[in-house]
C-alpha cells in the first residue's frame, strides 16, 4: 500500500507526504475531507479528478479536518491510497426525508457483498439519514459479519446541510459505502470515548427512534433541564456537553447518543441515534484528560489483535463534540493516536456528527456520539 496525501487551505494546494513510488495513474481511492465551503467548490474536485484520473473519489463535509497530527478548519484534507495487492468497489444513494434509512443500509450491502470483501467504510450524510436505521440495515444485510466503520458528514457547529460526493462534487443527501477486497489486506478498528457518567441510570419509558419523550415516566425535557443549571439557557448548543450513555437490556456496550434538537412544545428530544424504549441511560459529562486520553485507547485497541506493528493508513472520525469541547485542546487527542501509531502511519479524517464502528472485533456495527473512531488498513 501506497499513500499520498494532499492539502488545499487558503487558496493553496500542497503536497503533504508521499510515498515512495506512488503513481498517480494507478491510484484507486481518494478521500477528500473539508469544509462545506470549500469541498463543494468544483474547481477544488476537479483539481483532485486531475490529479488521480482513474480513482474513486469519495468526499464529504466536516466539522474539522484531521491531517497528520494537525486539526484544521476550512480547508480540504485529500489521501489517496495505491493498494498493491487489494481492489475496492463503491456503491452510492441518494436520499431524502421520505428515505427508508434501513433499506438503504440493506441495499448499500447487499450491492458490495462478495466472498472476498474484507470490510465496508461509510460515509453518509446526516441531514435526512436516520443513523441508527442506516447502520441496522447495514447489519440485516451482513451475511459475513465483516467489520463495518465509517462516519457521518459535518457542518461545522452550524448542524445545517451536510454533503457527501462519489466521483462528483459532493451534494446534500448522499449515502456513500466503499468495499474493501483481498485476502491481504489486514483492516482493525476501535472507538473510545472517555467520558464521566454521573446520576443514577434513567428508564426510557417512551421514545419514538432518535425522539426521546420520557424517562421513568417523567418528562424527559424537563428532567434533562434540571441537571444542566447555568447551561440550560443555552440549549441545544449545551446539550453537547452532557450526552447520554445507553444501555439496551443488559449488555455491557454503552453506546452514547448527542441531542441535536429540542422540542419545547412537544417537551422532546430529537437525538443522533435511536433511543429504544425500554433502554436505561445515565447523563455523562466532559473530562478533558480522559477524553484526550480516549484517543489513545482507541489507536491502541486499533492495533490489530494486540500486535504492536503500526498500520500503514489510519482513518480518525472524531465527534464534533469533542472539538466543541477541547477547543484548542482539540489537536492534543489527534497527536495523542500519533504517538501510539509512530511517524509511519499516513494519518487523514474529520470530526463528524457520528461515528460507525463495532464495539470490538467480535460485535455488530454500531452509531457512536462523542468517541474517537479508528479504522486501520494495511497489506501484507
Amino acid at each position: 500500500m501506497k499513500t499520498s496525501q494532499h492539502h488545499y487551505i487558503q487558496d493553496k494546494w500542497k503536497t503533504r507526504e508521499q510515498s515512495e513510488g506512488f503513481d498517480n495513474a494507478t491510484c484507486q481511492l481518494v478521500f477528500m475531507f473539508g469544509a462545506g465551503a470549500i469541498v463543494t467548490k468544483p474547481e477544488v474536485f476537479g483539481h483532485t479528478r486531475s490529479e488521480f484520473p482513474n480513482a474513486r473519489i469519495v468526499s464529504c463535509s466536516t466539522s474539522g479536518e484531521i491531517m497528520d497530527e494537525g486539526v484544521f478548519d476550512n480547508s480540504v484534507s485529500v489521501m489517496a491510497v495505491q493498494f498493491d495487492h487489494s481492489s475496492v468497489r463503491c456503491a452510492g444513494i441518494k436520499v431524502n426525508k421520505e428515505t427508508n434509512s434501513y433499506e438503504t443500509g440493506k441495499s448499500l450491502m447487499k450491492e458490495l457483498d462478495a466472498d472476498d470483501l474484507v470490510t465496508i467504510f461509510v460515509i453518509s450524510e446526516s441531514s435526512f439519514s436516520n443513523g441508527s436505521e442506516l447502520v441496522s440495515g447495514l447489519n440485516a444485510a451482513n451475511r459475513k459479519q465483516i467489520p463495518i466503520s465509517g462516519g457521518l458528514a459535518g457542518d461545522a457547529d452550524r448542524f445545517m446541510k451536510t454533503q457527501v460526493g462519489l466521483d462528483a462534487v459532493p451534494e446534500e443527501g448522499n449515502v456513500v459505502a466503499i468495499g474493501f477486497y483481498g485476502t491481504r489486506l489486514q483492516i482493525s478498528h476501535s472507538s473510545f470515548g472517555g467520558w464521566d457518567e454521573f446520576g443514577t441510570e434513567k428508564l426510557i419509558t417512551r421514545s419514538e427512534k432518535n425522539v426521546l419523550y420520557e424517562l421513568d415516566g417523567r418528562n424527559a425535557l424537563d428532567l434533562y433541564k434540571e441537571y444542566l443549571g447555568p447551561y440550560v439557557n443555552d440549549l441545544p448548543g449545551s446539550a453537547l456537553f452532557f450526552p447520554l450513555s445507553m444501555r439496551v437490556e443488559d449488555s455491557e456496550n454503552k453506546p452514547v447518543r448527542t441531542i441535536l434538537s429540542i422540542n419545547e412544545e412537544e417537551k422532546s428530544m430529537t437525538f443522533a441515534g435511536n433511543l429504544p424504549q425500554g433502554s436505561k441511560v445515565r447523563l455523562m459529562k466532559a473530562n478533558f484528560n480522559r477524553i484526550i486520553n480516549g484517543s489513545s485507547v482507541a489507536a491502541r485497541l486499533s492495533l490489530h489483535e494486540g500486535k504492536k506493528k503500526s498500520p500503514e493508513l489510519a482513518i480518525l472520525i472524531s465527534c464534533v463534540g469533542r472539538k466543541l469541547i477541547l477547543q484548542d485542546r482539540t489537536i492534543e487527542e489527534v497527536k495523542a493516536a500519533r504517538n501510539i501509531y509512530g511517524p509511519k502511519t499516513a494519518m487523514t479524517g474529520f470530526y463528524s456528527y457520528g461515528e460507525l464502528s463495532p464495539f470490538s472485533l467480535d460485535n455488530k456495527c454500531e452509531l457512536h456520539n462523542q468517541t474517537m473512531t479508528i479504522t486501520t488498513f494495511s497489506e501484507f
